[in-house]
């Protein structure tokens, strides 16, 4: 369902994703990892059309995103970073209008969003403007936003931010069920131990280059640790923590290290 050859993002003599490949079949979570400022979110917005590559080709559920990019976004769901949303219009408001640029029937578009705000406890909040909206509220409309038209590939970049505990347990269980109904699922996020519940299979990334591609179980063979945070930090090179809390602190409390 997603296809990524030779991918490149540079920023003048910086770049940003490296000539990274990799697959994703139908059904799959995949956890997408890496460090902040690693390649994560560029790669997701490459995917997604947001980005124009530097080269290399992408096909998502069949549709190459060079040629055929306003098809590939008919069959995508994205929830981005940041949120980006029509403040000045209300849930419902908001909701209608993604429903119409997918083209859904008003009457599908009317129940889904009736559905979709009891799913999410956002009934009483359904009439008011998103710029009254707290972090969490504007959180659930983008989930809301993705989920409207039933897309076949998923692109999750934090999805879990400022969600509440009962939201984030939905949404796992939710997002399980997905990939069992045949949705295939990216999952963007620096929080290991949702990736280590959530996806079977992780890649990480570290300084543009895809360092890691494989299930979990394998992951922990190859570098004899248990917890997802042992591997990411020995993959990544994520060493010297001890040394660096004590930097810290004396940082903090401007004291002076023992000699």
């Amino acid at each position: 369902m997603i296809h990524v050859s030779h991918l490149t993002k540079k920023y003048g003599q910086n770049t940003a994703v490296d000539d990274i490949n990799f697959e994703v079949q139908q059904g799959e979570i995949v956890g997408y990892l890496g460090p902040n400022g690693a390649g994560k979110s560029t790669t997701l917005k490459m995917l997604v059309g947001l980005l124009q590559p530097t080269s290399g080709e992408i096909s998502v559920a069949g549709y190459n995103a060079e040629t055929e990019l306003l098809d590939l976004k008919q069959h995508i769901g994205y929830v981005p970073e940041e949120a980006q949303l029509y403040e000045h219009l209300t849930l419902v408001e908001h909701l209608q209008l993604m429903g119409r640029l997918y083209q859904l029937e008003e009457r599908l578009i009317a129940q889904k969003i009736k559905e979709l705000a009891k799913l999410f406890d956002m009934e009483s909040q359904a009439s008011q403007r998103i710029s009254s909206f707290s972090q969490g509220m504007r959180q659930k409309c983008l989930i809301m936003s993705a989920l409207m038209h039933n897309p076949d590939v998923l692109f999750l970049d934090e999805p879990f931010t400022n969600l509440d505990v009962g939201t984030v347990t939905l949404m796992k269980a939710l997002l399980q069920r997905l990939a069992d109904l045949g949705k295939t699922i990216l999952y963007c996020t620096h929080i290991l131990e949702v990736a280590e519940t959530l996806c079977p299979r992780i890649m990480i990334i570290n300084t543009g280059k895809l360092i890691a591609d494989a299930p979990v179980e394998e992951l922990r063979q190859e570098t004899n640790q248990t917890a997802l945070n042992e591997i990411f930090a020995q993959l990544t090179e994520t060493t010297g923590i001890d040394e660096k809390t004590e930097e810290a602190i004396r940082i903090v409390t401007g004291s002076t290290p023992d000699v």
